[in-house]
């Protein structure tokens, strides 16, 4: 039976969860830290370590069976452990209770709408939508959460799905930000900007630059970085003036 450690910084083995993996008629498991799992998926935990209790591939955690060499060698073509949980981490499925995963995705749930919520406005109103109202509005697209994706990667396809079903007018938040560009690429780089931009609110020359100030949407800020960086070999600077074009001292409305 493999001994499972853990780090340092633990007393004792608590609250573990198995990552099972079905291949070529054979099932293979790993022990994990609770919670951890997720975190890894996401890429917000990266050090293997805080992920799994032990780098032993069973066949059964809760029984303490080792997976037998021949049959790693045949299925996954090697014998390192350590390889061999890293498959079985990235594409084997956590076993969680009902309870367990129906909470999850119910905190899930609410933290997708949470963001779109921060993320959008009505763009007739340009006042942010409740959170309550926007998780009326996933559960009438008949939107299915995925417990291996983050809030903010489903969140940008809640915002997809609300605006081509018509469910809720709604837009993204823009940014309002400020770019002194050097004279010499002025131009060139002002045309560029001008099919980017949503829109430009001021332009104004001085002796050695031009200053824009305009309004973009939140995923074309790192285009436009990109572009005024290489185009001016890093001397022209974008300040970001504000994230939330809207109405000034409202309350979120429904």
């Amino acid at each position: 039976m493999a001994k499972i450690f853990t780090p340092s910084n633990r007393i004792q083995l608590t609250n573990v969860a198995v990552v099972r993996l079905k291949k070529s008629g054979h099932r293979f498991e790993i022990a994990c830290y609770k919670n951890k799992v997720i975190s890894w998926r996401n890429k917000v935990d990266t050090d293997l370590d805080d992920v799994l209790q032990s780098h032993t591939v069973f066949v059964n955690v809760s029984k303490g069976q080792v997976a037998k060499k021949e049959d790693l060698m045949a299925v996954f073509g090697t014998e390192d452990q350590t390889k061999i949980c890293l498959e079985i981490l990235e594409k084997g499925e956590l076993q969680v209770s009902d309870k367990e995963r129906h909470q999850h995705l119910d905190n899930l749930f609410k933290e997708i709408a949470t963001t779109v919520s921060e993320k959008c406005i009505n763009p007739m109103t340009k006042r942010p939508y409740t959170v309550t109202l926007i998780e009326q509005a996933m559960k009438d697209v008949h939107f299915s959460v995925n417990p291996n994706k983050n809030a903010k990667v489903q969140a940008l396809e809640v915002i997809k799905l609300l605006q081509s079903s018509g469910t809720l007018p709604i837009e993204r938040t823009q940014m309002k930000i400020r770019l002194d560009i050097p004279q010499k690429e002025a131009k060139k780089i002002k045309d560029k900007l001008i099919k980017i931009m949503k829109k430009i609110e001021s332009e104004e020359y001085n002796a050695s630059s031009l200053e824009i100030i305009g309004i973009i949407d939140p995923g074309s800020f790192r285009e436009i970085d990109e572009l005024l960086q290489t185009e001016t070999r890093g001397k022209g600077v974008m300040e970001v003036v504000s994230f939330k074009e809207m109405v000034e001292n409202e309350e979120k409305i429904e």
